[in-house]
């Protein structure tokens, strides 16, 4: 992250020095204004209304009491307890164009009520047993020990890192292609996780099941 950022540390001392480094540009920006009202409401305890775009549903208005903002590695979303569904939901930040503070909001749609998201679970990823030829590559790429990398996360966040990672979620590892190197070995951990939709090999496993 430093060297992406051009921070050499006090290296250029002598000079400008500026390191032959390039970083991937980031496609969706979130504003900071809409954030700014968010990380307000997240501190006293308040409702939001808000003005959103849903692939869905497209644009309306939704009351949510938002408790986290949230980088899931693509993109900045809010995890808010959404009035609408009666349940907590993440909501992309660029899709909200305005944000209205309301009142204070009740136990209920409290962070310590979302389960999601105070479940910490370990995911363990190994290198893929049937794409990846030669593991202890894939080791070194990602500091593993034993040829495990033991992740302790939030449920709400698993699924996210699984896509991210492009992290097999099948049970014998059954998605093929380069760009699976790593496999999730304790696919079970997962069982009760409600938002795994995105995790690759998900869709397969459904269809398999019906």
């Amino acid at each position: 992250m430093k060297l992406a950022n051009d921070i050499s540390d006090g290296f250029d001392a002598v000079g400008d020095i500026h390191f032959p480094i390039e970083a991937s540009s980031n496609l969706n920006v979130p504003d900071i204004f809409i954030v700014a009202r968010l990380v307000q409401a997240i501190l006293n305890n308040k409702t939001v209304n808000v003005t959103y775009t849903s692939l869905s549903s497209g644009t309306g208005e939704r009351e949510l009491v938002p408790h986290a903002i949230v980088d899931n590695g693509l993109r900045w979303h809010v995890r808010a307890y959404d009035r609408k569904s009666q349940s907590f939901r993440d909501f992309v930040l660029t899709r909200i164009s305005k944000v209205t503070i309301m009142e204070t909001s009740e136990e209920i749609e409290l962070a310590v009520e979302d389960a999601d998201w105070q479940k910490v679970i370990p995911l363990v990823l190994v290198p893929h047993p049937k794409n990846i030829e030669h593991p202890l590559a894939i080791a070194l790429d990602y500091g593993m020990e034993n040829g495990q990398l033991v992740l302790n996360v939030r449920a709400a966040m698993a699924g996210y890192l699984l896509r991210r990672w492009n992290v097999d979620y099948t049970e014998q590892a059954a998605l093929r292609g380069p760009e699976y190197q790593l496999w999730l070995q304790n696919r079970l951990a997962l069982n009760k996780v409600s938002n795994l939709a995105i995790a690759p090999g998900y869709k397969d496993m459904i269809l398999e099941r019906h």
